[in-house]
Formats: C-alpha cells, structure tokens, sequence
C-alpha cells in the first residue's frame, strides 16, 4: 500500500528537536511533505543560528521515514526562517509588487557560504535563457565577484559545454562534491554526471531530490553569487528552488514577440506568488545586425520585454542582440563575455550583471526567508 502524508507525519513524530526537547511535528517544524510514487521530501524549519549543527536531526528524520513501508527515496531539507519563530505558517501573497529597488542576500542554511542566489528563468525554451545565464554568470566574474552556476534544468542541462567544462566532479569523502571550475567560475550539472545523449526521465521527487543535493552535497565555498540556470516553464524546479532556497530574486529572460512574452508574463507572475522579488526582464535576440552589410533586421519584433516590463512594474535590465558570434562562442564552450571581452555585447552582459548585483547586494532591505507554499 502506498505510502501516506498522514503516515510520514506519524514517523516524523517520534524525532525529537535536541534543543526543545519535543518531537518536531508538534513545534511545527515540519513543512513541504510531498508524497509521490513512494518517494517522500519534506523540510524542517529551524532558526538559522541553529541550523549548521542540526544535520544529525536531518538524517533521524530521513532514517525514521526509510523505516516505513513502500517508501523507495527520502529527502529532507534544513529550511532557516528569520523574523518570525521557526514553524510559523507563511503563505506567499496572492499578488505582489514589483521587485524592491535592492534585497539584502538572504541566509541559505543549504548553502551557507553564498551571499546571494540568483535564479535565471523563462517561461518558454528556445528563448537563449542558458547563453543569458552563462554569460551572466561571467560578467559577474570579470566584475570582480566570485561566482557559481547551479544548472537546474535537469532535463537539458546545457552548462558544461556553454561554459567548455568536462570530466566527472570528484568527492575526498564520498559524500561531498567538488563543482567543477572553468573560467574561474565553479559549476554544477547533473549534466557532468550522466552521457550528454541520456535523456533523464525522472518524475518530480527525483527532480526535487537531484537539485536539493546540489545544493546541500557540493561544497560550494565562500560565493558572492550563485546563478541558477532555471528550467523554461513553472514546474517542480521552480518551486522547489523557491521552497527550500531563499533566492534574492529572479532574472526573466525573453525574446520580443508577443507568445514569447506571455510566457514571459507567467514566469514573472509564478516568482511572484512564491514571494521571490523578480529583478528585471532581459530581451535576448532583441534585433540582427547583417555582418555583411550591417543592415538591422527585426526579425522576432524589437521592444516587446521593455515594454512588458513598463506593464508589469519591474525594471528593464537590457538588450542582447540576436549575432552569430554570441551563438558560436556559446556552442563552442567559450562564452563571448570570456572570449570576446572588448566586444559592444560583453560589456552588455556586464553592465546588466553590474545592475543585478547592485539590486541584490543593497543595503537596508530586509531579508527574505524562503516561503511555505500551501497546496489548498
């Protein structure tokens, strides 16, 4: 028989919080149970100067709930909420406004050396998110930041060759993983752990599973800046990224025509109700210069995400041409922010990457602790 919510809780009662003395499921700790095809994740909200030294109540929960019966996989998560008492129910607004003009990095009790996460998303494929994000990702560095790039899109994942990185990360312990490092950027893909050509058909938990040890089980280090290559759409990723990471806000790539940005519309209105403050907007392949004659062309409309952005309350961040050395140097695993750093489109990347930052690393704004989204 299938395993239950109401049996994962029943487990999860007889773990006790080493500090309070009582099981976790009666302080309220326990939030996010996702019970599906026998695999089971749940997070346990804990206040984030307790958090580091509360792994050995992470793994009792996950060694009671692999105890029961028909389950084939558990993942449990250390969530650190602030300002508010550990457990307390918080429900993302239905609506909000447009992102604040700058967020305080946030504590992230599953990556605690990262100032700040930036979640690079789309609503659609085909939009040139990936190249965005790699290209983000190296601006920040020739910024003078230290960068990570988490690709998320476990599906297709694109950012070993984008970013020109092969080989299989290594662990001293068998538990830990070392990113992978080009271009004095570190990264992590399920794409380095599987054949280029394997389709990965995974159901949601395992999707859920695979980024939370991304996260959790690679050492990662002192970041200024993680960037998370999102997946295109509004799916388990996506709010497993908002569920258990305290992003400090998203970036929505889209190209200017108008099914593009109504795709566009629902990525920023999904960041939205999870309560994660979307930075701005870029338009990608935003007009074609001829390189033979130098004549513009408009080929996918021009203007469209600005004026999306105008509608929508938030901030513009900027154009990136649709050019074949933007396309070639991406394929070829050298980004044209690395290799073509005095071009007019790498200083494009790192005027947007030095507003981003500015956004995120802003004094005076209050933290954000990632929200409990609440399935009614």
């Amino acid at each position: 028989m299938p395993v239950t919510e109401k049996q994962v809780l029943d487990a999860l009662a007889a773990v006790r919080d080493p500090d309070k003395g009582q099981d976790i499921v009666s302080l309220g700790m326990v939030s996010g149970v996702v019970v599906r095809d026998g695999n089971v994740g749940f997070a346990i909200e804990v206040e984030p100067e307790r958090g580091p030294r509360l792994e050995p109540l992470r793994k009792a929960a996950e060694a009671a709930i692999e105890a029961l019966p028909d389950v084939v996989s558990v993942t449990a998560v250390l969530t650190a909420e602030t300002g508010a008492r550990a457990g307390a129910s918080v429900r993302p607004a239905a609506t909000q406004s447009a992102a604040p003009q700058s967020v305080a990095p946030p504590h992230n009790a599953l990556t605690p050396g990262v100032r700040a996460i930036i979640a690079v998303a789309s609503g659609k494929g085909g939009v040139g998110k990936s190249t965005v994000a790699a290209n983000l990702a190296l601006a920040m560095h020739a910024n003078g930041l230290s960068v990570g790039v988490l690709d998320a899109d476990i599906y297709g994942p694109s950012m070993p060759r984008m970013l020109g990185m092969s080989g299989r990360p290594s662990s001293a312990d068998g538990k830990i993983l070392q990113p992978m490092q080009n271009y004095g950027v570190k990264c992590m893909s399920v794409g380095f752990l599987v054949p280029e050509d394997t389709a990965m058909i995974w159901r949601g938990p395992m999707v859920m599973s695979a980024l939370q040890q991304m996260l959790r089980d690679v050492d990662w280090g002192e970041l200024d800046v993680l960037i998370v290559d999102m997946p295109p759409g509004t799916g388990d990723a996506q709010l497993t990224m908002a569920q258990q990471v305290s992003l400090a806000g998203a970036v929505i790539v889209s190209t200017p025509q108008d099914i593009a940005l109504l795709d566009a519309r629902r990525g920023l209105t999904m960041f939205n109700k999870v309560n994660v403050p979307v930075l701005g907007i870029i338009e990608n392949m935003s007009y074609f210069l001829c390189p033979h004659c130098g004549e513009r062309s408009d080929i996918f409309s021009h203007g469209g995400a600005q004026r999306e952005a105008q509608k929508l309350g938030t901030e513009f961040l900027g154009e990136v041409p649709l050019d074949l050395a933007i396309r070639e140097t991406s394929d070829d695993g050298r980004p044209i922010t690395m290799s073509m750093p005095g071009s007019p489109y790498a200083r494009t990347f790192r005027d947007i990457a030095a507003r981003v930052w500015d956004k995120v690393s802003g004094e005076g704004s209050a933290r954000r602790a990632p929200p409990r989204i609440v399935i009614e």
